[in-house]
């Protein structure tokens, strides 16, 4: 245990007597790790991000939008819009196999939101009482519409947190009323503020049931079906059964409108499940590539550091002579410089972690909870764990070889050595 001690005084001594060189060696890599891990750490704040915002709007949603049916197969001339209906999506709940639960709504921005107090804008969006099964909408007072709403076509009104606010400042709202268009509406609940940063699009809605909105506020217009709605969403059985059930729905939508199922073109949708597995993929993709080229600066480090302890190597070689003539062993030679390698790549390493991680912390709590899109960067553990394992592979590297030559060298060559 002593001969330990002493071999690890005479390293720290070592390193100690070329301050500027060791700070230099350690300087590079320990920035090596530092930016690896604050480049993979800010990749993920971005797919963390992304995440969250699809998830804000619900989960596994796939969403349905009226469309026009070509002609032909990719021409846009002579197209024929259809409009989506309250009937196709009781069809698509009754006969899509792959579709756990649907919801169709009809969204307006035309209509003036008046109380007692003030007025307020944004859109008033007829929905059916399994609408937050699909989107996400929490309750933060009150209620959500109900089946009897519904079936009664009841004047109630759930509220959005920004326009709670602005129809009723500083005032309670359950209860109390409203008028959409000269129409009486009954508050019976407020939502929660929903998402972050200044995207208040969903904070500024109000909700009705959907049979009141096609009885008092149906889309009007030439052509257009007297159940006719702005949009179906609908959830697959499965998230991995997306593809299946938008089969399902063109198959039904199609036959219901006359028109070819494998006219893709004819189908606006947008499949939140698909757009976050292509989101996952281009940030792995991303933290392969900073990962790989993080390991190829790091392997570049671990050579800087073979060269320097190979400088070291020539420079103590009279003091190597001289420790091996008054009896040290070749292991114990070996073990010294293979340590000194050892050590500079790893408080090297830990230095660039402990750096990375506080700016990181200091990153999150500069920018809080507001940032739309982008989540705080954050340490990644494997990303850590894969710095610390390549470093250790270079420190070995990095030590063995200048040490074997350390540790071979005969004693009456290495005094003769100028």
């Amino acid at each position: 245990m002593r001969a330990l001690f002493d071999i690890f005084a005479q390293v720290f001594q070592s390193i100690g007597a070329n301050k500027l060189r060791s700070f230099l060696t350690m300087f590079g890599i320990a920035w090596g790790v530092a930016s690896l891990l604050l480049l993979i750490g800010l990749g993920e704040g971005f797919r963390s991000g992304q995440r969250r915002g699809l998830s804000e709007l619900g989960s596994d949603v796939i969403m349905l939008f009226s469309g026009t049916v070509p002609a032909l197969p990719n021409q846009h001339t002579g197209m024929r819009p259809y409009k989506l209906t309250l009937s196709d999506a009781d069809a698509i709940r009754a006969e899509a196999f792959h579709v756990r639960n649907a919801t169709a709504f009809i969204d307006r921005g035309d209509l003036k939101e008046v109380s007692e107090f003030s007025s307020a804008g944004g859109s008033v969006l007829g929905a059916e009482a399994n609408y937050p099964q699909i989107r996400n909408l929490p309750v933060a007072e009150g209620r959500w519409i109900n089946a009897a709403d519904e079936a009664q076509h009841r004047q109630v009104v759930f509220l959005g947190q920004k326009n709670n606010k602005l129809l009723f400042p500083g005032r309670p709202s359950v209860g109390s009323f409203i008028t959409l268009n000269g129409y009486r509406f009954q508050v019976i609940g407020v939502a929660p503020k929903i998402g972050r940063g200044n995207n208040d699009s969903d904070n500024q809605r109000v909700y009705i049931p959907l049979s009141t909105m096609l009885e008092l506020f149906p889309i009007l217009g030439e052509n257009i079906p007297a159940d006719a709605v702005t949009s179906i969403q609908y959830q697959p059985t499965t998230e991995d059964q997306n593809e299946a059930a938008k089969a399902d729905v063109h198959r039904i939508i199609a036959k219901r409108h006359d028109f070819d199922p494998s006219l893709t073109d004819a189908f606006e949708e947008w499949d939140t499940i698909k757009a976050n597995k292509t989101v996952g993929l281009i940030f792995t993709a991303m933290d392969v590539f900073l990962g790989g080229v993080g390991i190829v600066t790091l392997a570049l480090g671990a050579v800087g550091i073979i060269n320097i302890m190979l400088v070291t190597v020539t420079e103590r070689t009279k003091e190597i002579g001289l420790r091996k003539a008054l009896g040290a062993t070749n292991s114990s030679i070996l073990m010294q410089f293979f340590l000194e390698g050892i050590m500079l790549t790893g408080i090297s390493g830990l230095i660039g972690i402990a750096g990375a991680a506080t700016l990181m912390m200091v990153l999150g709590h500069a920018m809080g909870d507001n940032q739309m899109g982008f989540d705080p960067p954050r340490l990644v553990p494997w990303s850590a764990a894969m710095a610390m394992g390549t470093l250790v592979l270079c420190g070995v590297v990095a030590g063995i070889y200048p040490a074997s030559r350390a540790a071979t060298m005969q004693p009456v060559e290495a005094l003769r050595k100028e």
